[in-house]
């Protein structure tokens, strides 16, 4: 049927043109020309993907029933032209039939089994009944009535109905009158019933049934106007050929074409079309009264007022018209701007909260949550996000910072397209403040570890002098004290004695260095961090120092230094490499720092160990960075910067 249709439709549209003009009707083209291209191909078309769609093959029946109708029709002319009146008389019952099984399928049954496939209740019997009764009504006048009289008809002779019944003339314009009453009602029921099904479905049902109703309330429109005035003719053919495209979005793609934004568009549109076109009729009329005789001038005038009142009528009807579909916060420009505001306004540690209240104002969902990938996941929800939201990723610079969860929808007309472009605006934000929070708990946690480890350091050393020096230092006074009274009696155990003193003091002196080496490594006061990194380093290892490096203050001194032993640690321990490159660089406010290395890389999935976490720490306690990179087999490299203060520099 696919591709029958089409091929009768045009064999129709070639024998309209061949015929002579005495026998060519005034019409020869109609929206049911239209429907013999497009509903049967997809009708076709979502039948191979959903081989049980009822609608589906409604289409291809209502386009295949127009096709035989069109050439029967044009068959019908064709063989009156040629003389052959019996056969044009028995032409006339497949195009009447094949109008009416067009007509019943496709401007009835499609409507109101769209887009499920099924009525939208029993109670819509009694309209599908309707329809049926009053095309078959239709059907049986044209098909049983009388030929018409000679005088005043438009062809050179009457084209005889073998298949008359002149017992039905007297009643042949009742029929008629009836017939289409109930056609016309019947239609109307059908797109109501698709406007029931909107008014009572769930947001995403009312997004997919939004398609048809449109398509077939425009039809119906440009169908009544036909008949009123021949205008709108083409607009009624092409508006039908459109419907069939309608209908497969609603049942295969509805997700990711905005029936609102169609709407939202035609609207305004039209608006703006209507409203300039009268300021600038309006403005020339009264130019060229004001000023007779310059037409040129009165068409400036126009152009000039119509230009200057085009963009603030835009504006101002695409605002009325995402107010009307989407209510009072419709512009996610608005939206943005009141997240902005809250965040501002409010306390930093409750800025989600304010992200997910706004993102659910502006989404009309029935909650919203935001999930911060962090040491410590945050989950801040407002609403109900439910058992199964959907997930958006916040990414912050390529790093997923978290997750948002977005819930079931609310009671709104048009939320989809809406909501992707609420989600595209504001998503940003959300993750600026995903990445956010995920700084402040890391800055929080930082102090923590760094007051921590303060009252560590300051336990072990209590512990080292307590226990280790303070009791050797006692020792050694014993000792000394016990030199003194054996000094004039036996010299020789004072001698003894005096050999322990001085062993007790190297050890006293290598326990100091020990200390102060924990404290601050002892090459950095001897040799400065340049030639300190280079003994860290290994002959076959590169070390590059560009700057002066000999005021660098002395907390980033001890930070590179242990920052570049762990990397190098690692090199040794981990990486296999060959050698490895060393780079100090220094810069008016900044401190760089590269070790790198031709070793085996990074894991595909690395785990963070102590050391990592150390050189990191170490860096943010100064303020600084440390990332580690490294693809598998590329080999490992370590980036540091330290801010330095701008009054420390050459």
């Amino acid at each position: 049927m696919a591709v029958a249709s089409p091929v009768l439709g045009v064999a129709a549209i070639l024998l309209w043109a061949g015929l002579p003009p005495e026998w060519t009707p005034a019409r020869t083209v109609s929206p049911q020309s239209a429907v013999t291209v497009t509903f049967p191909a997809v009708g076709a078309f979502l039948l191979y993907h959903r081989p049980r769609l009822n609608m589906a093959w409604l289409m291809c029946a209502g386009g295949f029933g127009a096709a035989v109708s069109d050439l029967s029709n044009a068959l019908m002319f064709r063989a009156a032209a040629d003389g052959e009146f019996a056969v044009a008389g028995w032409l006339r019952l497949p195009t009447h039939v094949g109008w009416a099984v067009c007509g019943l399928t496709l401007t009835m049954l499609l409507p109101l089994y769209s887009p499920d496939g099924r009525l939208p209740s029993p109670r819509w019997r009694p309209a599908l009944l309707l329809g049926c009764v009053a095309i078959t009504a239709a059907t049986v006048r044209n098909v049983f009535r009388s030929p018409p009289p000679a005088e005043g008809y438009p062809y050179p002779q009457v084209i005889p109905n073998p298949l008359s019944v002149p017992a039905l003339d007297p009643y042949s314009d009742v029929i008629a009158t009836v017939g289409w009453a109930g056609i016309y009602t019947a239609m109307a029921l059908a797109a109501l019933s698709m406007a029931v099904r909107m008014r009572r479905a769930d947001p995403v049902v009312r997004r997919q049934i939004g398609w048809p109703l449109f398509a077939f309330s425009g039809y119906i429109v440009f169908l009544v106007a036909s008949a009123v005035s021949e205008d709108f003719r083409w607009p009624a053919v092409a508006w039908a050929a459109v419907i069939p495209f309608a209908v497969a979005f609603a049942v295969m793609r509805y997700r990711l074409y905005g029936i609102d934004t169609v709407v939202s568009r035609a609207f305004v549109a039209t608006g703006v079309v209507v409203v300039v076109s009268a300021v600038y009729f309006g403005a020339g009329t009264l130019s060229s009264l004001l000023v007779s005789g310059y037409d040129q001038v009165a068409g400036v005038a126009a152009a000039l007022f119509a230009g200057a009142f085009f963009q603030p009528l835009r504006r101002a009807l695409q605002r009325a018209v995402d107010r009307l579909l989407y209510g009072p916060v419709g512009d996610p420009g608005v939206l943005a701007e009141r997240l902005t505001q809250a965040v501002r306004r409010g306390d930093p540690a409750r800025a989600l909260t304010s992200v997910v209240s706004v993102l659910r104002d502006g989404l009309a969902v029935e909650g919203v949550a935001v999930e911060v990938a962090d040491g410590e996941p945050r989950y801040v929800e407002s609403g109900r996000a439910g058992g199964r939201p959907r997930e958006v990723p916040l990414v912050w610079h390529g790093t997923r910072v978290g997750r948002l969860l977005v819930g079931p929808p609310g009671p709104r007309r048009f939320p989809a397209a809406h909501n992707e472009r609420v989600l595209a605006t504001l998503t940003p934000y959300a993750a600026d403040v995903a990445h956010a929070v995920r700084m402040a708990a890391d800055l929080q946690r930082s102090r923590e570890r760094i007051l921590t480890a303060r009252e560590e350091e300051r336990r072990r050393l209590r512990r080292d002098l307590h226990d280790g020096l303070g009791q050797t230092l006692s020792s050694l006074a014993m000792t000394i004290t016990m030199a003194r009274m054996t000094l004039k009696k036996s010299p020789e155990a004072a001698d003894e004695l005096l050999g322990d003193l001085h062993a007790g003091m190297s050890a006293v002196t290598q326990d100091i260095r020990e200390l102060v080496h924990g404290l601050r490594p002892p090459a950095l006061d001897d040799l400065g961090l340049a030639r300190a990194i280079r003994d860290l380093a290994g002959p076959a290892d590169v070390v590059d120092a560009e700057g002066d490096l000999s005021d660098l203050p002395a907390a980033v001194e001890v930070a590179v230094y242990r920052i570049v032993q762990e990397a190098l640690t690692n090199v040794r321990r981990h990486a296999h490499a060959t050698h490895a490159r060393i780079m100090l660089q220094r810069e008016p406010e900044v401190l760089r720092v590269l070790v790198e290395d031709d070793g085996r890389g990074l894991p595909a999935a690395p785990h963070a160990g102590v050391g990592l976490g150390s050189m990191r720490e170490r860096a943010a306690e100064l303020g600084g960075i440390c990332v580690v990179t490294g693809e598998p087999g590329a080999g490992t490299r370590v980036e540091v910067m330290l801010p330095l203060p701008v009054s420390v520099g050459p």
